[in-house]
């Protein structure tokens, strides 16, 4: 009889460094759900990155808009974590420490991510029509509040 796998280990979320940034670019072109920005620019906000073993297994891009309010601007994990905690861990470190307000854009098309921001505490609140591209595509606005 086989030895039972044991659970995941949950992945250690610290901030993103220069030095991760070409796992972000792999993480993200494997990853067509997610925005497509120049990553590099993600080092202007606050960069998250979920280590999982000896690999950046997925990050966590937000900034704050204005007192008491904030957005998350891009989240994804490589296909091969995903379904292991890691962007639950990356969320809960951020939601952890943050108060009041926090925005997000989900793809309609993308009931899964909105039923995983749901089950965090995320609800919808309203549409952007067309504001995806390839293809185009309505957002749905979800908020989280924190006290």
């Amino acid at each position: 009889m086989a030895a039972p796998t044991p659970p995941p280990s949950i992945p250690l979320v610290r901030r993103g460094e220069p030095s991760d940034l070409d796992a972000i670019r792999t993480i993200q072109k494997a990853s067509p759900e997610a925005a497509h920005w120049d990553v590099s620019e993600y080092l202007h906000h606050d960069l998250r990155v979920a280590v999982h073993g000896a690999r950046i297994a997925g990050f966590l891009v937000t900034r704050t808009l204005a007192p008491g309010e904030s957005e998350i601007l891009n989240l994804a994990v490589a296909p091969e974590s995903r379904r292991h905690g890691v962007a639950r861990a990356l969320l809960a470190a951020y939601l952890r420490h943050v108060t009041g307000e926090v925005y997000l854009e989900v793809r309609a098309s993308n009931e899964a991510a909105q039923e995983f921001y749901k089950s965090l505490g995320f609800k919808a609140v309203t549409q952007r029509r067309e504001y995806y591209s390839s293809p185009m595509e309505t957002a749905i606005v979800m908020k989280f509040h924190s006290c």
